[in-house]
């Protein structure tokens, strides 16, 4: 009985291994602050939450228990480059896309908005290969974060910042992973960009988006990115 125990969980191992979760703060190369100095804690630790129970959820925002609070906000200027950093070391183990979402939180400021106005996404990473069924032709696998540069003319202000990874391994069976957290950044900047195209979240998904119910292992040719597109910067 204990050779089939240690067994079951040697082989569970990887498995555990290959969850994640963004809770560092990287501006310009540099480690600013511990885990969660500037990210909203979720409840699941870096499990991960899948499309049954987000898609038409709040939790789709800032993943789930990740709700406004006493979150400290961390001021960043236009241009700088800043790296979502997963926590411990880890790097993410499962192929899928990236994205980095914003919200401008309202003249109250981010610490007390719950993310109920307009989302853009200004930052995604898919395929850097023409296999979308190969984990290593994803351009996020095996990295230890997500980087996103602040366009220049980003207008400034606090704002919600949400960085995602989409685990895709078992989308096939409805069941793709997400892997959400929100920082608390604000935005110094000369600004005069008009933010678009602009959406809510929920509502940015739906489960029979192909880029969501996706089958990694039916020999796929190409991928479709799910989600707005992304702002132009201008």
């Amino acid at each position: 009985m204990k050779v089939a125990v240690f067994a079951l969980l040697a082989a569970s191992a990887p498995l555990a291994q290959a969850h994640y979760i963004f809770n560092r703060l990287i501006v310009n190369g540099a480690s600013i602050g511990g885990e969660y100095a500037y990210t909203r804690k979720n409840s699941n630790s870096y499990n991960p939450a899948f499309t049954d129970e987000l898609m038409n959820s709040n939790d789709l925002r800032c993943n789930k228990g990740a709700t406004a609070g006493n979150t400290a906000t961390y001021t960043v200027k236009a241009g700088d480059k800043i790296g979502f950093k997963l926590f411990n070391n880890e790097f993410i183990e499962h192929p899928g896309p990236g994205f980095v979402y914003i919200s401008k939180a309202p003249a109250s400021g981010v610490k007390g908005y719950d993310g109920s106005g307009d989302w853009i996404k200004v930052y995604e990473t898919a395929l850097c290969g023409s296999n979308p069924g190969t984990d290593n032709n994803w351009c996020s696998w095996q990295k230890d974060r997500l980087e996103w540069t602040i366009q220049s003319k980003i207008p400034p202000g606090e704002y919600l910042v949400r960085v995602e990874h989409i685990g895709l391994h078992e989308a096939h069976v409805g069941k793709a992973q997400f892997y959400i957290e929100c920082f608390q950044l604000k935005i110094e900047g000369s600004g005069g960009g008009t933010l678009g195209p602009v959406a809510k979240i929920p509502g940015i998904y739906t489960k029979n988006d192909p880029g969501i119910a996706f089958n990694k292992w039916n020999n796929p040719k190409s991928y479709v990115v799910p989600g707005p597109k992304v702002w132009n910067g201008n």
